[in-house]
């Protein structure tokens, strides 16, 4: 699995015209799925995002976690995050689930964040096409992906 987190002041998701949630202070979670993830790809993600400090503290230094700051918590599906450009200009994303893959695994994420954090987070709508409108805080963005644990 993939992830692209970013710190947000807020942040809104729009399926066809229609708001379909919102957050305020906390981050995206930009989520793709590849064949080869596993419920424990997405428990090791879960661990880390929950524990991860990038809010600053009174010091101005990043040393504070979503639940520290009681921050809100976005979790959107992108399949994108597994495109591969070796082949010229055009994406390739055969690394990329099928939905009959990939959205059991999304949704094993999101369970495993709440369980994790005791409380519900902001979703996207698997497989929408979805707008997003966000204030990046920062800014702060992180790449996490589960073939490469650092």
């Amino acid at each position: 699995m993939r992830v692209v987190i970013q710190r947000v002041n807020s942040c809104s998701l729009t399926i066809a015209g229609q708001e379909y949630s919102r957050i305020g202070y906390g981050i995206l979670i930009l989520v793709g799925v590849e064949d080869a993830d596993t419920t424990d790809d997405s428990e090791w993600l879960c661990g880390k995002i929950s524990g991860l400090r990038v809010f600053d503290d009174s010091q101005g230094v990043m040393d504070l976690d979503i639940n520290d700051i009681g921050g809100d918590i976005m979790v959107v599906s992108q399949f994108t995050l597994h495109a591969s450009l070796r082949k010229g200009n055009r994406p390739s994303y055969s690394k990329a689930a099928r939905p009959d893959v990939a959205k059991p695994l999304y949704e094993a994420f999101i369970q495993s964040l709440e369980k994790s954090l005791g409380r519900s987070v902001a979703t996207g709508q698997f497989g929408a096409h979805m707008e997003i409108t966000l204030v990046n805080d920062g800014p702060v963005t992180i790449f996490m992906d589960t073939k490469n644990r650092e």
